[in-house]
């Protein structure tokens, strides 16, 4: 039998119908339209989220994620992470809490990876010493804001063929991966 789009989307019944449908900007509204659906999610079983996103906040989709991890880790229930359309930034991170043998894509579907983005002004005022501590409070937000970002892109790659280092290496430039080269280097299970 010829593997064809349709013999794979029925290797995954599940995923058609998916209990947590999020879409748009990742921010606290869908945080609490994650809340709420997951709440009004069948109890047992299976738990399947679908995701199209363009971006967001990546706290908040760590925070989404590490709510699904809960559950996983307290419950043993099994999650599944299904990507539709556009997977962007926020979007990334989100699936990056999933096990890559618990990921899902639909066909043509596109995940972007990039360097999370700070945008501040360094105001310098008052006395030299609270100046100081002030630059180094901001020295100390964007070291732990790289190492939180370094923690995701291995989450992201941890079990596919991608190297941490490619990545890294990537990011900056904004990295497009379409649904296929997603399955062929194992970011994903499969599409359907």
């Amino acid at each position: 039998m010829t593997d064809t789009p349709e013999n794979r989307a029925a290797r995954y019944p599940l995923l058609s119908q998916p209990h947590i449908l999020l879409h748009g900007t990742v921010d606290h509204g869908m945080y609490e339209s994650f809340r709420q659906q997951l709440g009004n999610a069948p109890a047992e079983g299976t738990l399947v989220v679908a995701l199209s996103t363009l971006g967001g906040d990546p706290e908040v989709a760590r925070l989404m994620g590490d709510e699904l991890r809960l559950l996983r880790d307290y419950t043993g229930r099994e999650t599944l992470f299904l990507g539709k359309v556009a997977v962007y930034s926020a979007g990334a991170t989100f699936m990056a809490t999933f096990p890559v043998d618990k990921r899902f894509l639909t066909r043509g579907t596109r995940i972007m990876v990039h360097e999370r983005i700070l945008t501040k002004t360094v105001n310098l005022s008052g006395p030299l010493r609270s100046v100081v501590a002030g630059l180094k409070a901001d020295l100390h937000e964007i070291e732990e804001s790289v190492r939180i970002e370094e923690e995701g892109f291995r989450d992201l790659v941890a079990g596919s063929k991608i190297r941490f280092d490619e990545v890294r290496e990537r990011a900056p430039s904004n990295w497009y991966i379409e649904a296929e080269e997603a399955r062929d280097l194992g970011l994903v299970l499969d599409l359907i």
